[in-house]
């Protein structure tokens, strides 16, 4: 076993990825008492907005719930549960309410689907639209956002229609089949940078039920 492939009863939370915010901020010249509040400020908002989204929004609305601690992805229609699978796989780095580039990390959050690419490499690809906007303000929140990086991200939005995915904060984030990678690693360990990964049948499934709009929850 490598430390890139890491098996799911592994631990992947909050201890590293805090230790690693607190130097981060620390060289930035943040003082003690504001750090403690940066850190604050950058769970917090995620923790309120996880609490409220694993939940229709309509009686009928198709919607995606993908638990790390479960290793599940769960769709629904309403509260019916319509499709579950387990396990899933998520990012090496494990799974974190902000991810930054190259970390492997998945981010926790609420998102949307965004587009489809049915020629990946991971035989089908669903997009979703990481960074979100929360994911912008608690990036700024931390220090981790300087505030030209914060309107230059909201800038690109308004003339995109979509976040940038290129910032500090990373970006291609979805939905993705196993594809050219190990179908028995997928069955045995968190792999990807970042996204969540499903068998191929899985995927395909998946994206016969899902469309732009629908909405994904990561928790």
């Amino acid at each position: 076993m490598t430390s890139s492939t890491l098996p799911r009863f592994v631990p992947l939370r909050s201890g590293i990825w805090l230790a690693s915010l607190c130097v981060l901020l620390l060289a930035s010249g943040i003082a003690r008492g504001e750090l403690m509040k940066s850190v604050a400020a950058y769970q917090g908002p995620m923790d309120e907005l996880l609490a409220q989204a694993a939940a229709p929004r309509y009686a009928n609305e198709v919607w995606v719930l993908v638990d790390d601690q479960a290793s599940t992805l769960s769709l629904y229609r309403g509260e019916r549960l319509l499709e579950r699978f387990s396990p899933v796989s998520l990012g090496r780095g494990g799974a974190e309410p902000q991810r930054l580039r190259g970390s492997r990390k998945t981010p926790l959050g609420e998102f949307r689907v965004s587009r489809f690419n049915f020629e990946s490499k991971f035989h089908t690809f669903i997009g979703l639209d990481y960074p979100t906007p929360l994911h912008a303000r608690m990036a700024l929140q931390s220090g981790v956002f300087s505030e030209q990086d914060y309107d230059d991200y909201f800038a690109h939005y308004r003339r995109h229609g979509q976040p940038p995915q290129s910032t500090v904060l990373g970006g291609y984030i979805g939905i993705h089949g196993v594809g050219v990678a190990d179908p028995e690693i997928h069955s045995r360990f968190h792999w990807t940078e970042g996204c969540v990964a499903v068998t191929d049948a899985q995927i395909d499934t998946l994206s016969s039920l899902v469309d732009i709009g629908t909405r994904v929850v990561i928790r």
